[in-house]
Protein backbone atom coordinates (compact mmCIF):
# COMPACT_ATOMS: atom_id res chain seq x y z
CA UNK A 1 0.00 0.00 0.00
CA UNK A 2 1.19 3.55 -0.70
CA UNK A 3 2.02 5.90 2.13
CA UNK A 4 -0.48 8.51 0.92
CA UNK A 5 -3.36 6.02 0.70
CA UNK A 6 -2.64 3.86 3.72
CA UNK A 7 -4.73 4.11 6.91
CA UNK A 8 -3.94 2.70 10.33
CA UNK A 9 -4.45 -1.06 10.66
CA UNK A 10 -3.01 -3.97 12.58
CA UNK A 11 -5.23 -6.61 10.93
CA UNK A 12 -8.55 -6.89 9.15
CA UNK A 13 -11.10 -5.69 11.76
CA UNK A 14 -13.65 -8.26 12.87
CA UNK A 15 -16.83 -8.08 14.91
CA UNK A 16 -17.97 -11.31 16.49
CA UNK A 17 -15.34 -13.15 14.49
CA UNK A 18 -16.69 -11.89 11.14
CA UNK A 19 -14.62 -9.44 9.04
CA UNK A 20 -16.39 -6.05 9.10
CA UNK A 21 -16.11 -5.63 5.32
CA UNK A 22 -17.96 -8.93 4.92
CA UNK A 23 -20.79 -7.61 7.11
CA UNK A 24 -21.05 -4.55 4.89
CA UNK A 25 -20.99 -6.42 1.60
CA UNK A 26 -23.59 -8.93 2.80
CA UNK A 27 -26.00 -6.10 3.62
CA UNK A 28 -25.14 -3.84 0.66
CA UNK A 29 -28.62 -3.88 -0.90
CA UNK A 30 -30.59 -3.06 2.28
CA UNK A 31 -27.96 -0.51 3.31
CA UNK A 32 -28.25 1.25 -0.06
CA UNK A 33 -32.02 1.57 0.36
CA UNK A 34 -31.62 2.72 3.97
CA UNK A 35 -29.15 5.43 2.95
CA UNK A 36 -31.49 6.72 0.23
CA UNK A 37 -34.34 6.96 2.75
CA UNK A 38 -32.08 8.78 5.21
CA UNK A 39 -30.95 11.24 2.51
CA UNK A 40 -34.53 12.25 1.74
CA UNK A 41 -35.39 12.50 5.45
CA UNK A 42 -32.33 14.41 6.64
CA UNK A 43 -31.36 16.35 3.51
CA UNK A 44 -34.65 17.59 1.97
CA UNK A 45 -32.97 18.79 -1.23
CA UNK A 46 -32.56 15.14 -2.25
CA UNK A 47 -36.31 14.69 -1.92
CA UNK A 48 -36.83 17.35 -4.60
CA UNK A 49 -34.80 15.39 -7.16
CA UNK A 50 -36.73 13.40 -9.79
CA UNK A 51 -37.43 9.84 -8.63
CA UNK A 52 -35.67 8.38 -11.65
CA UNK A 53 -32.57 10.42 -10.81
CA UNK A 54 -32.68 9.41 -7.16
CA UNK A 55 -33.01 5.73 -8.06
CA UNK A 56 -30.40 6.05 -10.81
CA UNK A 57 -27.28 8.20 -10.43
CA UNK A 58 -27.74 8.91 -6.72
CA UNK A 59 -28.31 5.24 -5.91
CA UNK A 60 -25.22 4.27 -7.92
CA UNK A 61 -23.11 6.75 -5.94
CA UNK A 62 -24.48 5.38 -2.66
CA UNK A 63 -23.59 1.84 -3.75
CA UNK A 64 -20.11 2.98 -4.75
CA UNK A 65 -19.67 4.64 -1.35
CA UNK A 66 -20.62 1.45 0.49
CA UNK A 67 -18.17 -0.57 -1.64
CA UNK A 68 -15.42 2.00 -0.99
CA UNK A 69 -15.96 1.81 2.78
CA UNK A 70 -15.87 -1.98 2.64
CA UNK A 71 -12.64 -1.89 0.62
CA UNK A 72 -11.02 0.50 3.10
CA UNK A 73 -11.88 -1.88 5.94
CA UNK A 74 -10.65 -4.88 3.92
CA UNK A 75 -7.36 -3.48 2.57
CA UNK A 76 -6.48 -0.61 4.87
CA UNK A 77 -6.10 1.65 1.82
CA UNK A 78 -8.10 4.74 0.98
CA UNK A 79 -9.81 5.00 -2.44
CA UNK A 80 -7.28 5.35 -5.27
CA UNK A 81 -7.13 7.88 -8.12
CA UNK A 82 -9.93 6.29 -10.16
CA UNK A 83 -12.38 6.26 -7.25
CA UNK A 84 -11.34 9.76 -6.21
CA UNK A 85 -12.03 10.97 -9.75
CA UNK A 86 -15.48 9.33 -9.62
CA UNK A 87 -16.25 11.17 -6.38
CA UNK A 88 -15.19 14.51 -7.91
CA UNK A 89 -17.25 13.89 -11.05
CA UNK A 90 -20.32 13.00 -9.01
CA UNK A 91 -19.87 16.13 -6.90
CA UNK A 92 -19.56 18.23 -10.07
CA UNK A 93 -22.88 16.83 -11.30
CA UNK A 94 -24.55 17.77 -8.03
CA UNK A 95 -23.11 21.28 -8.35
CA UNK A 96 -24.54 21.55 -11.86
CA UNK A 97 -27.92 20.38 -10.54
CA UNK A 98 -27.89 23.07 -7.84
CA UNK A 99 -27.56 20.72 -4.86
CA UNK A 100 -25.83 22.73 -2.07
CA UNK A 101 -22.28 21.72 -1.22
CA UNK A 102 -23.16 21.06 2.43
CA UNK A 103 -25.83 18.58 1.28
CA UNK A 104 -23.36 16.75 -0.97
CA UNK A 105 -20.80 16.40 1.82
CA UNK A 106 -23.58 15.54 4.27
CA UNK A 107 -24.75 12.69 2.02
CA UNK A 108 -21.40 10.90 2.36
CA UNK A 109 -21.44 11.38 6.13
CA UNK A 110 -24.99 10.06 6.39
CA UNK A 111 -23.98 7.03 4.30
CA UNK A 112 -21.04 6.35 6.62
CA UNK A 113 -23.32 6.79 9.62
CA UNK A 114 -25.78 4.17 8.33
CA UNK A 115 -22.94 1.75 7.55
CA UNK A 116 -21.35 2.27 10.96
CA UNK A 117 -24.64 1.73 12.78
CA UNK A 118 -25.15 -1.56 10.94
CA UNK A 119 -21.72 -3.04 11.64
CA UNK A 120 -21.31 -1.71 15.19
CA UNK A 121 -24.54 -3.49 16.11
CA UNK A 122 -22.59 -6.74 15.56
CA UNK A 123 -19.66 -5.75 17.80
CA UNK A 124 -19.05 -7.61 21.07
CA UNK A 125 -17.24 -6.38 24.20
CA UNK A 126 -14.08 -8.22 23.15
CA UNK A 127 -14.05 -6.29 19.84
CA UNK A 128 -13.17 -2.89 21.40
CA UNK A 129 -9.80 -2.62 19.65
CA UNK A 130 -11.38 -3.40 16.30
CA UNK A 131 -14.21 -0.89 16.97
CA UNK A 132 -11.61 1.85 17.51
CA UNK A 133 -9.73 0.76 14.37
CA UNK A 134 -12.92 0.90 12.27
CA UNK A 135 -13.67 4.36 13.62
CA UNK A 136 -10.21 5.64 12.69
CA UNK A 137 -10.38 4.12 9.20
CA UNK A 138 -13.83 5.53 8.51
CA UNK A 139 -12.76 9.00 9.70
CA UNK A 140 -9.76 8.85 7.36
CA UNK A 141 -12.11 7.84 4.53
CA UNK A 142 -14.47 10.76 5.29
CA UNK A 143 -11.59 13.25 5.37
CA UNK A 144 -10.52 12.14 1.90
CA UNK A 145 -14.07 12.12 0.55
CA UNK A 146 -14.84 15.59 1.92
CA UNK A 147 -11.78 17.04 0.18
CA UNK A 148 -12.59 15.34 -3.13
CA UNK A 149 -16.25 16.43 -2.97
CA UNK A 150 -15.25 20.04 -2.29
CA UNK A 151 -12.67 19.97 -5.09
CA UNK A 152 -15.10 18.67 -7.71
CA UNK A 153 -17.91 20.96 -6.59
CA UNK A 154 -15.85 24.15 -6.49
CA UNK A 155 -14.22 23.46 -9.86
CA UNK A 156 -17.64 22.99 -11.49
CA UNK A 157 -19.05 26.14 -9.87
CA UNK A 158 -16.03 28.16 -10.95
CA UNK A 159 -16.52 27.06 -14.53
CA UNK A 160 -20.25 27.78 -14.37
CA UNK A 161 -19.71 31.18 -12.77
CA UNK A 162 -17.15 32.02 -15.42
CA UNK A 163 -19.70 31.23 -18.13
CA UNK A 164 -22.37 33.21 -16.28
CA UNK A 165 -20.07 36.20 -15.87
CA UNK A 166 -19.22 36.18 -19.57
CA UNK A 167 -22.92 36.14 -20.44
CA UNK A 168 -23.69 38.93 -17.95
CA UNK A 169 -20.84 41.08 -19.22
CA UNK A 170 -22.06 40.51 -22.77
CA UNK A 171 -25.52 41.71 -21.75
CA UNK A 172 -24.07 44.75 -19.98
CA UNK A 173 -21.99 45.64 -23.04
CA UNK A 174 -25.02 45.29 -25.30
CA UNK A 175 -27.12 47.53 -23.07
CA UNK A 176 -24.41 50.20 -22.96
CA UNK A 177 -23.86 50.05 -26.71
CA UNK A 178 -27.55 50.54 -27.50
CA UNK A 179 -29.76 48.48 -29.73
CA UNK A 180 -31.81 45.39 -28.94
CA UNK A 181 -30.51 43.51 -25.88
CA UNK A 182 -33.03 40.64 -25.92
CA UNK A 183 -30.72 38.05 -27.50
CA UNK A 184 -27.95 38.80 -24.99
CA UNK A 185 -30.48 38.60 -22.14
CA UNK A 186 -31.68 35.21 -23.39
CA UNK A 187 -28.09 33.90 -23.44
CA UNK A 188 -27.62 35.14 -19.87
CA UNK A 189 -30.93 33.60 -18.79
CA UNK A 190 -32.23 36.97 -17.59
CA UNK A 191 -35.68 38.50 -17.98
CA UNK A 192 -35.29 42.10 -19.09
CA UNK A 193 -37.10 44.40 -16.62
CA UNK A 194 -39.40 47.26 -17.67
CA UNK A 195 -36.73 49.70 -16.48
CA UNK A 196 -33.11 49.99 -15.50
CA UNK A 197 -31.97 52.60 -13.00
CA UNK A 198 -28.58 53.61 -14.39
CA UNK A 199 -26.21 54.85 -11.69
CA UNK A 200 -22.95 56.64 -12.38
CA UNK A 201 -21.00 56.24 -9.14
CA UNK A 202 -18.10 58.14 -7.66
CA UNK A 203 -16.70 56.17 -4.72
CA UNK A 204 -14.37 57.78 -2.22
CA UNK A 205 -11.53 55.93 -0.48
CA UNK A 206 -12.17 53.63 2.44
CA UNK A 207 -10.18 54.73 5.53
CA UNK A 208 -8.00 51.62 5.13
CA UNK A 209 -6.92 52.88 1.69
CA UNK A 210 -5.34 55.91 3.36
CA UNK A 211 -3.35 54.06 6.03
CA UNK A 212 0.38 53.78 5.28
CA UNK A 213 1.60 50.21 5.10
CA UNK A 214 -1.84 48.76 4.31
CA UNK A 215 -2.29 46.97 0.97
CA UNK A 216 -4.52 49.58 -0.66
CA UNK A 217 -5.60 47.33 -3.54
CA UNK A 218 -6.90 44.74 -1.06
CA UNK A 219 -8.75 47.46 0.86
CA UNK A 220 -10.30 48.72 -2.39
CA UNK A 221 -11.40 45.22 -3.42
CA UNK A 222 -13.01 44.62 -0.03
CA UNK A 223 -14.83 47.96 -0.36
CA UNK A 224 -16.17 47.01 -3.80
CA UNK A 225 -17.17 43.53 -2.66
CA UNK A 226 -19.26 44.98 0.18
CA UNK A 227 -20.84 47.48 -2.21
CA UNK A 228 -21.73 44.80 -4.76
CA UNK A 229 -23.12 42.51 -2.06
CA UNK A 230 -25.33 45.27 -0.69
CA UNK A 231 -26.46 46.19 -4.20
CA UNK A 232 -27.47 42.57 -4.80
CA UNK A 233 -29.13 42.24 -1.40
CA UNK A 234 -31.29 45.33 -1.73
CA UNK A 235 -32.43 44.92 -5.33
CA UNK A 236 -34.66 42.42 -7.11
CA UNK A 237 -33.23 40.66 -10.12
CA UNK A 238 -29.64 40.74 -11.32
CA UNK A 239 -27.85 44.11 -11.07
CA UNK A 240 -25.12 44.66 -13.65
CA UNK A 241 -22.03 46.73 -12.96
CA UNK A 242 -18.63 47.76 -14.17
CA UNK A 243 -16.79 49.21 -11.19
CA UNK A 244 -13.29 50.10 -10.08
CA UNK A 245 -12.04 51.42 -6.77
CA UNK A 246 -13.15 54.99 -7.50
CA UNK A 247 -16.48 54.33 -9.22
CA UNK A 248 -18.17 53.26 -12.41
CA UNK A 249 -21.62 52.26 -13.63
CA UNK A 250 -24.33 50.10 -12.09
CA UNK A 251 -27.58 49.04 -13.74
CA UNK A 252 -30.39 48.19 -11.31
CA UNK A 253 -33.38 46.25 -12.68
CA UNK A 254 -36.59 48.04 -11.69
CA UNK A 255 -40.25 47.18 -12.17
CA UNK A 256 -41.57 50.74 -12.39
CA UNK A 257 -41.58 51.97 -16.03
CA UNK A 258 -39.33 55.00 -16.62
CA UNK A 259 -42.28 57.31 -17.39
CA UNK A 260 -43.77 56.54 -13.95
CA UNK A 261 -40.58 57.15 -11.94
CA UNK A 262 -41.71 59.44 -9.13
CA UNK A 263 -41.01 60.74 -5.67
CA UNK A 264 -41.34 57.38 -3.90
CA UNK A 265 -38.90 55.81 -6.37
CA UNK A 266 -36.45 58.65 -5.84
CA UNK A 267 -36.67 58.28 -2.06
CA UNK A 268 -35.96 54.55 -2.34
CA UNK A 269 -32.97 55.24 -4.56
CA UNK A 270 -31.69 57.90 -2.14
CA UNK A 271 -31.82 55.38 0.70
CA UNK A 272 -30.07 52.79 -1.45
CA UNK A 273 -27.18 55.15 -2.29
CA UNK A 274 -26.83 56.12 1.38
CA UNK A 275 -26.80 52.46 2.40
CA UNK A 276 -24.22 51.58 -0.25
CA UNK A 277 -21.94 54.24 1.19
CA UNK A 278 -22.49 53.05 4.73
CA UNK A 279 -21.87 49.40 3.93
CA UNK A 280 -18.71 49.96 1.88
CA UNK A 281 -17.36 52.51 4.38
CA UNK A 282 -16.77 55.26 1.83
CA UNK A 283 -18.51 58.35 0.49
CA UNK A 284 -20.66 57.60 -2.54
CA UNK A 285 -21.90 60.26 -4.96
CA UNK A 286 -24.34 58.86 -7.52
CA UNK A 287 -26.16 60.32 -10.48
CA UNK A 288 -29.09 58.36 -11.84
CA UNK A 289 -31.30 58.15 -14.91
CA UNK A 290 -34.18 55.73 -15.56
CA UNK A 291 -34.61 54.06 -18.93
CA UNK A 292 -36.13 51.08 -20.68
CA UNK A 293 -33.52 48.46 -21.66
CA UNK A 294 -33.32 49.87 -25.20
CA UNK A 295 -32.53 53.33 -23.77
CA UNK A 296 -29.81 52.36 -21.30
CA UNK A 297 -26.97 53.68 -23.48
CA UNK A 298 -28.39 57.22 -23.57
CA UNK A 299 -29.31 57.06 -19.87
CA UNK A 300 -25.74 56.04 -19.02
CA UNK A 301 -24.33 59.03 -20.92
CA UNK A 302 -26.74 61.35 -19.13
CA UNK A 303 -25.95 59.85 -15.69
CA UNK A 304 -22.21 60.30 -16.26
CA UNK A 305 -22.71 63.93 -17.31
CA UNK A 306 -24.94 64.67 -14.30
CA UNK A 307 -22.38 63.12 -11.95
CA UNK A 308 -19.56 65.15 -13.47
CA UNK A 309 -21.60 68.34 -13.14
CA UNK A 310 -22.50 67.55 -9.52
CA UNK A 311 -18.88 66.84 -8.64
CA UNK A 312 -17.64 69.98 -10.39
CA UNK A 313 -20.24 72.01 -8.47
CA UNK A 314 -18.86 70.69 -5.19
CA UNK A 315 -21.94 68.68 -4.28
CA UNK A 316 -21.50 66.21 -1.43
CA UNK A 317 -22.23 62.48 -1.27
CA UNK A 318 -25.73 61.35 -2.15
CA UNK A 319 -28.04 60.94 -5.11
CA UNK A 320 -28.47 63.47 -7.92
CA UNK A 321 -30.91 63.49 -10.79
CA UNK A 322 -30.89 65.89 -13.71
CA UNK A 323 -33.53 68.00 -11.94
CA UNK A 324 -31.06 68.67 -9.12
CA UNK A 325 -28.47 70.29 -11.40
CA UNK A 326 -30.53 71.78 -14.21
CA UNK A 327 -28.75 75.13 -14.17
CA UNK A 328 -25.29 73.66 -13.84
CA UNK A 329 -26.02 71.02 -16.49
CA UNK A 330 -27.31 73.55 -19.00
CA UNK A 331 -24.35 75.82 -18.42
CA UNK A 332 -21.98 72.89 -18.93
CA UNK A 333 -23.06 72.80 -22.60
CA UNK A 334 -20.76 74.83 -24.88
CA UNK A 335 -22.15 78.23 -25.86
CA UNK A 336 -21.08 81.91 -26.02
CA UNK A 337 -23.20 82.57 -22.92
CA UNK A 338 -21.32 79.92 -20.97
CA UNK A 339 -17.97 81.37 -21.89
CA UNK A 340 -19.16 84.84 -20.98
CA UNK A 341 -20.37 83.73 -17.56
CA UNK A 342 -17.14 81.82 -16.91
CA UNK A 343 -15.12 84.91 -17.72
CA UNK A 344 -16.77 86.77 -14.83
CA UNK A 345 -14.72 84.65 -12.45
CA UNK A 346 -11.58 84.69 -14.60
CA UNK A 347 -9.90 87.24 -12.32
CA UNK A 348 -10.11 84.74 -9.45
CA UNK A 349 -8.12 82.02 -11.29
CA UNK A 350 -4.98 83.14 -9.50
CA UNK A 351 -6.75 83.08 -6.12
CA UNK A 352 -8.17 79.53 -5.76
CA UNK A 353 -8.89 80.08 -2.06
CA UNK A 354 -11.35 82.84 -3.01
CA UNK A 355 -13.10 80.56 -5.50
CA UNK A 356 -13.31 77.75 -2.92
CA UNK A 357 -14.76 80.14 -0.32
CA UNK A 358 -17.30 81.52 -2.76
CA UNK A 359 -18.35 78.00 -3.75
CA UNK A 360 -18.71 76.87 -0.12
CA UNK A 361 -20.68 80.01 0.85
CA UNK A 362 -23.20 79.45 -1.94
CA UNK A 363 -23.40 75.68 -1.26
CA UNK A 364 -24.15 76.44 2.43
CA UNK A 365 -27.11 78.68 1.57
CA UNK A 366 -25.16 81.89 2.33
CA UNK A 367 -24.41 80.72 5.89
CA UNK A 368 -20.91 81.96 6.73
CA UNK A 369 -20.53 79.72 9.81
CA UNK A 370 -21.44 76.55 7.91
CA UNK A 371 -19.10 77.60 5.11
CA UNK A 372 -16.33 78.18 7.63
CA UNK A 373 -16.89 74.73 9.16
CA UNK A 374 -16.78 73.12 5.72
CA UNK A 375 -13.55 74.92 4.86
CA UNK A 376 -12.14 74.49 8.39
CA UNK A 377 -11.36 78.19 8.71
CA UNK A 378 -12.62 81.01 10.96
CA UNK A 379 -15.90 82.75 9.96
CA UNK A 380 -14.01 86.06 9.87
CA UNK A 381 -11.74 84.55 7.21
CA UNK A 382 -14.84 83.72 5.15
CA UNK A 383 -15.97 87.36 5.41
CA UNK A 384 -12.54 88.62 4.39
CA UNK A 385 -12.30 86.34 1.37
CA UNK A 386 -15.82 87.18 0.20
CA UNK A 387 -14.99 90.89 0.36
CA UNK A 388 -11.84 90.30 -1.67
CA UNK A 389 -13.83 88.33 -4.27
CA UNK A 390 -16.31 91.21 -4.49
CA UNK A 391 -13.51 93.74 -4.91
CA UNK A 392 -11.99 91.70 -7.75
CA UNK A 393 -15.17 90.68 -9.62
CA UNK A 394 -17.67 93.34 -8.69
CA UNK A 395 -20.16 90.62 -7.71
CA UNK A 396 -21.35 90.43 -4.09
CA UNK A 397 -22.37 86.97 -2.84
CA UNK A 398 -24.41 88.55 -0.04
CA UNK A 399 -26.52 90.58 -2.44
CA UNK A 400 -29.58 88.75 -3.75
CA UNK A 401 -29.32 90.19 -7.23
CA UNK A 402 -25.79 88.81 -7.65
CA UNK A 403 -26.34 85.33 -6.14
CA UNK A 404 -27.95 83.80 -9.26
CA UNK A 405 -25.26 85.32 -11.48
CA UNK A 406 -22.52 83.93 -9.24
CA UNK A 407 -24.09 80.45 -9.20
CA UNK A 408 -24.31 80.47 -12.98
CA UNK A 409 -20.79 81.86 -13.30
CA UNK A 410 -19.40 79.10 -11.04
CA UNK A 411 -21.19 76.38 -13.05
CA UNK A 412 -19.88 77.84 -16.30
CA UNK A 413 -16.37 78.24 -14.85
CA UNK A 414 -16.30 74.58 -13.73
CA UNK A 415 -17.56 73.38 -17.12
CA UNK A 416 -14.96 75.39 -19.02
CA UNK A 417 -12.21 74.19 -16.70
CA UNK A 418 -13.23 70.55 -17.23
CA UNK A 419 -13.28 70.99 -21.00
CA UNK A 420 -9.70 72.26 -21.13
CA UNK A 421 -7.09 69.77 -22.36
CA UNK A 422 -5.17 68.20 -19.50
CA UNK A 423 -1.49 68.99 -19.29
CA UNK A 424 0.79 66.12 -20.31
Amino acid sequence: MTASNAVERDSVPQFGGVPVHTLLRAAAGPLERAVLVRLVERLPVYGTLPGEHLRGDIARQVALGIRNVADVLRTGELPGPADQAAIRESSARRADEGVPLEAVVGAYHLGAEVCAAHVFAEAEPADLDDVLLVQRQMLAYLRLVSCEVASGYVQERQMALSDEQVALQSLLSRLLEGGGPQAAADRAGIRLPPCYLVLSLSIGPHPDELVPGVNHSVAARRKLRRLRNELQRRTTGVPLSVLSGDGGLALIPYETPPAEFGRADREWLCRLVAELGRMCGAEVLAAAAAAAPEGVAEAARLAVEVREVAEAAGRGPGLYLLDDVLLEYQLSRPSPARDGLASLLGPLEARPELLDTLRAFLACSLDRRRAAARLQIHPNTVDYRLRKATDITGLDASRGADVLTLRAALAAHDAVRQSRPRAG
